[in-house]
């Protein structure tokens, strides 16, 4: 997929040893559990590849063009674990520091929930974060999603008392893009 200044493609080789980098850096890792080594950076990948291959979509390498061959990921993926709102698609980013406040996640997400939408047939999409993720909500916002109050839930795969536990939800339907 392509947008003005982005691409959206699947996986390369070549992109293991950037996005290790990516996934390494303690400020793209700020609301994740923990910074990813090479090894876990790798097997993230070849699950995101494997989503492609079952479900016609996933997380695409996210190119911009001129700028960077791989600055992170955006797309859609089914969670692994059981929620109330569960089975579902969620859309999601992860972008190199380096590439955030220039527009490139909200450009690519927008791309995305058209290809679910349009392409895959979705009713719903949805996205979570932790309440203090600030920049990830505003990309939500800015596409159209709407938080669901009543959905907000504490992540099933963190223990309790965990400081990233709790998690906001947002949703957006088919008929409101």
């Amino acid at each position: 997929m392509r947008t003005d200044r982005l691409e959206l493609r699947r996986w390369r080789d070549s992109d293991r040893a950037p996005f290790a980098a990516i996934n390494a850096d303690p400020r793209v890792a700020e609301f994740l559990p923990s910074p990813l080594t090479r090894q876990e950076s790798d097997a993230l990948i070849a699950r995101i590849e494997a989503d492609f291959d079952r479900n016609g979509f996933g997380l695409w390498a996210l190119e911009i063009r001129g700028v960077a061959t791989l600055a992170g990921f955006v797309g859609l993926s089914r969670p692994r674990f059981t929620a109330h709102f569960t089975p579902c698609v969620e859309i999601g980013w992860r972008l190199a520091s380096a590439h955030w406040g220039h527009g490139y996640a909200t450009e690519a997400a927008r791309a995305a929930l058209d290809y679910g939408f349009d392409a895959a047939g979705l009713e719903e999409i949805v996205s979570f974060t932790v309440p203090s993720n600030i920049r990830s909500r505003r990309v939500m916002e800015k596409i159209g999603m709407t938080r669901d109050p009543d959905g907000d839930f504490d992540h099933p795969s963190l223990l309790n008392g965990h400081p990233l536990q709790r998690h906001v939800l947002y949703r957006i339907t088919a008929d409101r893009k």
